[in-house]
Order: C-alpha cells, then sequence, then structure tokens
C-alpha cells in the first residue's frame, strides 16, 4: 500500500458513501496479512483448545476437523470480500442492492448488534489480560485502556488497520510458530498423540464450528477491500482472503489444541499455552493483548458503519463525515464501557452464547449475498440507486429477498443448539449445531427462484405482446 501523501488525511474520511475511482489504492496481499493477523487471538485459541477438551478429538482426527471447517467456511468469507473493489462501498450499504433500502435495515441493525457485542467482549477480555500480565493496575482501568486503544485505532480508520495487520501477520505468525517449536522440542506427555480419539459427534461439530467462525466475518469483509482499484477483479481478493483467513485460524485453532494435549486434561485454555509455551509464554501473552486490541478495532469500525449505514437510510442527502464516525465512536465506546465494567465473572461467556446464537440470521443473509452477487446480477449493481431515497431500481422493499430471508431464519430453529435456544432436532448428531446446513440449503435456492422468477415473468410478457 503507498505511503500517505500530504493531501492524504490521517484519519479515513470515508464513510457509508462510494469510494471514487481515483481515491482507490493499495494490493490484494493487504486482505491476506489482515485476515491472517486478525485470527491469531486468544478467542481461536481458546476455541481450537476445546477440539479436545470437549469434543475429546485426539491430534490427527482434531487437525482433520480444524482443516476441513474453515477451508470449506473460507469461501463464503472470500467471496464477500472479492465484491469490495468491484463495489467500492461497505458490505451491509450493499446490502440495499438485494433487500431494498429499507428491507436491508433489519440485517444491519443484527450486523451492529453482533459488532457490538464482539467489541464489549473484547475489552473485557483485554482487561483481565492486562491483569494477567501487570496485576498492580486495577481491573476496571485495564478495561479502560484496552477500550481506548481498540477505539484510536477504529476512528483513525481503514490504511491504520491494514497497516496494524501487516505488521501483526509477521510478528503473531513468527510468535506462533515460535510456541509450537517450543512445545515439540521439550518432553510431551505421554497420552499427547493418543488422548481422546474419533467420534461422530465431536468431529462434525469441529467441522461446523470452523465453517460459523468463517461465516460470522462476512458482514464486513468487504468493508476492508473496498479501497483496492476496481480492476483489480475477483480472483486476486478472493485468494488473498481465503488462505489470509483459513491459514490464520487454522494455526491459531491448531495451536491450542496442541496445547491442550501438552499439558495435563483439564487445564483452562491459557493456562495451558503458559504452561506449554515456557519461556516463550509471557512474551506471547503481551502479543496476544495487543491483537485483542487491533482485532476489536474492527468491531467498533462495523459497528459505526452499521449505525451510520441505518441512520443515512432515512436521509439520503446526508454524507456522514469524519466527526461524525469519531463521535459515534466516543458514544459506542461509553456505553461499552459501562456495560463492560459492570460485568459479571462469567460475562465473556454468557455474552458470546448470545451473539453466537445471532449467527442464524447471518446464514440466510450470506446465502442470498452470494447467490444475488454471483449469480443473479453478476457484480453489476447500480450504486446511485443504492443511494436514492427511494431506492431507485431496488426499490424500499425487495420481498423476494424478505420472504427467503426469513424462512431461512426459521427453517433452522428446529435445528437450533444455541445457549438461548435448543431446538426439538438439535441433538441428531450431538453437540453439533448443524443448523448453518439447512439454512444454506434451503435459502440459496429459494431466493435463486423467487429472484429470477419476476425475470422470468417479464421476459414471457415480452414474448406475449403484453410488456410496453
Amino acid at each position: 500500500m503507498p505511503q500517505m501523501s500530504r493531501q492524504d488525511p490521517l484519519i479515513e474520511h470515508h464513510t457509508v458513501d462510494y469510494v471514487p475511482l481515483a481515491e482507490r489504492h493499495g494490493k490484494a496481499r493487504d486482505l491476506f496479512t489482515l485476515w491472517f493477523s486478525t485470527n491469531i487471538a486468544p478467542l481461536p485459541i481458546v476455541t481450537g483448545a476445546m477440539v479436545a477438551q470437549v469434543f475429546h478429538l485426539n491430534l490427527l482426527w482434531g487437525l482433520l476437523a480444524i482443516a476441513l471447517g474453515h477451508l470449506l467456511g473460507g469461501v463464503v468469507i472470500a467471496l464477500a470480500s472479492a465484491q469490495g473493489p468491484r463495489m467500492g462501498i461497505p458490505q451491509m450499504v450493499q446490502s440495499r442492492g438485494q433487500f431494498g433500502r429499507y428491507g436491508a435495515l433489519l440485517i444491519v441493525f443484527f450486523a451492529a448488534l453482533i459488532y457490538i457485542g464482539f467489541f464489549i467482549s473484547n475489552i473485557v477480555l483485554a482487561g483481565k489480560s492486562i491483569v494477567g500480565i501487570v496485576p498492580s493496575v486495577p481491573v476496571s482501568a485495564s478495561i479502560l485502556i484496552g477500550a481506548l486503544s481498540a477505539t484510536a485505532i477504529g476512528v483513525i480508520g481503514y490504511r491504520f488497520i491494514h497497516a496494524l495487520n501487516r505488521i501483526g501477520t509477521w510478528v503473531m505468525g513468527s510468535a506462533l510458530l515460535a510456541g509450537f517449536v517450543y512445545i515439540f522440542v521439550h518432553d510431551l506427555p505421554a497420552d499427547f498423540l493418543t488422548r481422546g480419539g474419533f467420534n461422530a459427534a465431536g468431529w462434525l461439530a469441529t467441522v461446523s464450528l470452523g465453517i460459523i467462525w468463517q461465516i460470522s466475518f462476512s458482514p464486513y469483509t468487504s468493508d476492508y477491500s473496498r479501497y483496492l482499484p476496481a480492476d483489480i477483479g475477483i480472483t486476486r481478493p478472493f485468494i488473498a482472503t481465503y488462505l489470509g483467513a483459513t491459514l490464520g485460524t487454522i494455526l491459531s485453532f491448531a495451536f491450542g489444541l496442541v496445547a491442550a494435549l501438552a499439558t495435563p486434561e483439564g487445564t483452562e485454555a491459557m493456562v495451558a499455552v503458559k504452561q506449554a509455551t515456557g519461556a516463550l509464554g509471557p512474551i506471547l501473552m503481551v502479543l496476544f493483548l495487543l491483537n485483542i486490541i487491533s482485532h476489536n478495532a474492527l468491531n467498533l469500525y462495523g459497528a459505526v458503519l452499521s449505525i451510520i449505514t441505518s441512520i443515512q437510510t432515512f436521509a439520503s442527502h446526508w454524507t456522514p463525515s469524519i466527526k461524525v464516525r469519531v463521535v459515534l465512536s466516543g458514544i459506542i465506546l461509553a456505553g461499552c464501557c459501562v456495560v463492560a465494567l459492570g460485568a459479571s465473572a462469567d460475562f465473556i461467556a454468557q455474552f458470546i452464547g448470545l451473539i453466537l446464537a445471532l449467527l442464524l440470521v447471518l446464514v440466510p443473509w450470506a446465502s442470498i449475498n452470494l447467490i444475488d452477487f454471483y449469480i443473479i446480477k453478476r457484480g453489476v449493481y447500480d450504486i446511485a440507486s443504492i443511494f436514492q431515497a427511494d431506492g431507485g431500481v431496488y426499490g424500499r422493499f425487495n420481498l423476494h429477498a424478505i420472504v427467503a430471508y426469513f424462512i431461512g431464519i426459521i427453517v433452522q430453529l428446529p435445528f437450533a443448539n444455541t445457549s438461548l435456544y435448543v431446538g426439538p432436532w438439535a441433538n441428531l448428531v450431538d453437540g453439533a449445531d448443524l443448523s448453518w446446513l439447512v439454512g444454506l440449503a434451503v435459502t440459496c435456492p429459494l431466493y435463486y427462484c423467487l429472484a429470477t422468477r419476476k425475470h422470468t415473468q417479464k421476459v414471457r410478457a415480452v414474448k406475449l405482446g403484453y410488456s410496453d
């Protein structure tokens, strides 16, 4: 990515508006570093440890399930990311071209809620990490430090986020590889390779977890590719995002699994990381803290863009300024800090359970988004209509998309296995939430049929001479 010129502002000045071709910059490889670095963090490592601790898989079957899940789910995030250079607008704004100007508000609301939920969870996690490294710092002060640091990155915006993750790719990638080497050159438990085994439920649950993990990023992936040159095409952004997202998460999940197997059974995940990596442990903890803060900036950035998108829906002629983004970031920061400071000891587990339950609403959205962009419209959208008060050619509401969306949610409910709701068929495969599979299988063909029906009827009317 080119260096900033004197004319380039330190703080990103675009919000939800279209990025003009003259202002496009960057390389596809920037997407690799962004998604690789973002996913080397405590949360995926802790989740990887669950493969042995909760799903009781051994090393071989655990690694196979981790790799397969993320390689499959990575297709969704990569396809979403590749839309950015073609569209030049944030992902949630683009949804107006599929759901209509006002119809898109529902998914924008859910996206904002998910971002804010993860932002709160991560500032609590950052606060606890700071206390773990420097016990003399009060928990409240630690939470504020983590929140303010992430907010500063999010306010500066696109360029700074990419720059940090370019550095983070080398630093975090090297640190994780050093951790692997440390574990394997030291004595391993006698049951390192034999602890656990294969069980269909645990294996499918791990695969599903990897797929859901990747899908959860899809509502904001093109936010970080929309500045790329429009002529960069689809293939290069797809490959860069796919490799970055899948390799980063596979490494992190695998590290958590290896650390869990390298320590006594029942050891808490991050304690296992410290014990298994010895002298490297404290260094890794500091790096993980920095990565939590950097990653959390993406959650704030996405939340702000979603809220601005919602407001701008009712004010089509309004072009939000830098000040609006800064003020909204401050409001979100204040509200999230109040919640985080009053959080209970098990807040993170409870809140992540809530957020993961909301992923039920993302699967049908992702299905509609990809079918519409790649199969129906083939990447050709009327950008001017997306910003018109009446929705232009896309209208205020697209009932075909809205109907398919709600049916896609409803058909998942009997199979849902979340902290908020457990469906009657949730335990067909014990421990595995397969609702996402039902959502994809129903929403994709349903939306395609509904969306192409109107076009087919119009063509038929023309042939019969009923159209003007």
